[in-house]
């Protein structure tokens, strides 16, 4: 919650929340109440929406998207809580009234952005294209990668309105796992990604708009593994950054287990391994353990588990990233702290590493509460290798 709270203050960078509703929200949240969470995020979020409808019908275009987006943000907040709890349904829906707040802001916006269906194994993955301007002319463009559960409405604060900032193109989309195509088209997370990537440039170069010597591709959070992961098969990639770096996904999940549970796994003892998990008596934890399972598309905790540990690079794959790569390195990374250090060490290419601090309010996975901070090092990176 603490960390849900961290970002939802950083996105107040890109106007998609609001300080004072965030702190106002929070207020009216026990510590660890899982339920009030999902009701009072809901509430701002409704309260927000409803507002935003009745500044569209007046002509107050500028006020609506405001409220749009940031009810968005608190959709999701509220929905990123509800599985495992009283009624885990909320998750989906209150997902899709966090999409709806989106595209409506999208409808809003003086930035073009389009909405684009990338072609995906005899499917399709939705999509937004980020422009500074609707003139056809070639860009770079920058594929914002999402992590594991963060909405595309967070892809706007962490890359897409720097990008535009700067004349620059950017695409964000929903992979397997993520977004629509977990929630409408019960797609799931798979370790290959490149076969989720080659189809996003694939898609990129048809459009006269993208310069084809100009596409680099950010990834944030799991991103951070899923992004270097395409980037040693993808070879059409001027650029990469990893935010952090990740090695080995499912080390985020295990450095909680004691050490039995562990051998269970290693064990394939799967039987064992589920029924020793649902006695946990807190549940917090099973709330957060059913978020995470969710995009995985099991069960059993034990095969969420598995397929995890399926999420891993070594050096012979990493050896095979040959353009320039950035590296982003805070300090009390808590998911998968020393590993932005191991992927940069594996990395053979051109190759950077950024710290961010506590000093600068930097800290923290994804840098959460220093997003302007972390945009300015990320695209001086790209644009010096652009040039």
């Amino acid at each position: 919650m603490h960390f849900a709270v961290l970002l939802s203050l950083g996105f107040a960078y890109a106007n998609i929340c609001d300080v004072g509703e965030t702190l106002a929200t929070i207020e009216r949240i026990p510590d660890g109440d899982g339920e009030a969470w999902v009701t009072e995020w809901t509430k701002t979020a409704d309260r927000l929406a409803k507002l935003a409808a009745e500044s569209l019908s007046g002509g107050h275009d500028v006020s609506a998207r405001s409220r749009f987006l940031r009810a968005s943000t608190y959709y999701d907040h509220a929905s990123a809580m509800a599985p495992g709890s009283d009624d885990p349904t909320r998750y989906s829906s209150l997902w899709e009234k966090h999409r709806d707040c989106w595209d409506r802001a999208v409808d809003l916006f003086e930035t073009p952005i389009e909405r684009v269906e990338i072609p995906y194994e005899g499917t399709t993955l939705a999509g937004y294209l980020f422009k500074p301007s609707s003139s056809n002319e070639p860009r770079p463009t920058v594929i914002l990668n999402n992590g594991s559960d963060g909405p595309v409405i967070s892809q706007w604060s962490m890359g897409g309105r720097a990008a535009v900032m700067r004349g620059w193109n950017a695409i964000t989309f929903d992979g397997p796992g993520q977004g629509a195509a977990l929630h409408r088209q019960k797609l799931f997370f798979r370790p290959d990604w490149e076969r989720v990537v080659t189809p996003v440039v694939d898609f990129l170069l048809t459009r006269g708009d993208v310069d084809p010597d100009k596409i680099a591709l950010q990834g944030i959070s799991q991103g951070g593994y899923w992004a270097p992961r395409a980037a040693a098969f993808e070879h059409r990639l001027a650029a990469l950054v990893a935010d952090p770096g990740v090695m080995r996904v499912a080390s985020s999940w295990e450095m909680h287990l004691p050490t039995d549970m562990v051998r269970l796994l290693d064990d394939g003892n799967k039987d064992d391994f589920d029924a020793v998990m649902a006695m946990d008596p807190d549940e917090g934890r099973k709330r957060l353990l059913a978020w995470r399972i969710a995009p995985y598309g099991v069960t059993s905790v034990f095969d969420a588990y598995v397929e995890a540990r399926k999420q891993t690079l070594d050096d012979a794959t990493v050896s095979g990233i040959e353009c320039p790569t950035l590296v982003l390195d805070p300090d009390n990374e808590q998911f998968w702290p020393g590993q932005s250090q191991q992927l940069f060490d594996a990395l053979t290419c051109a190759k950077q590493i950024e710290r961010f601090t506590v000093g600068e309010g930097a800290d923290w996975h994804c840098e959460p509460a220093a997003q302007s901070l972390r945009d300015e090092r990320v695209f001086d990176f790209l644009e010096d290798v652009l040039r």
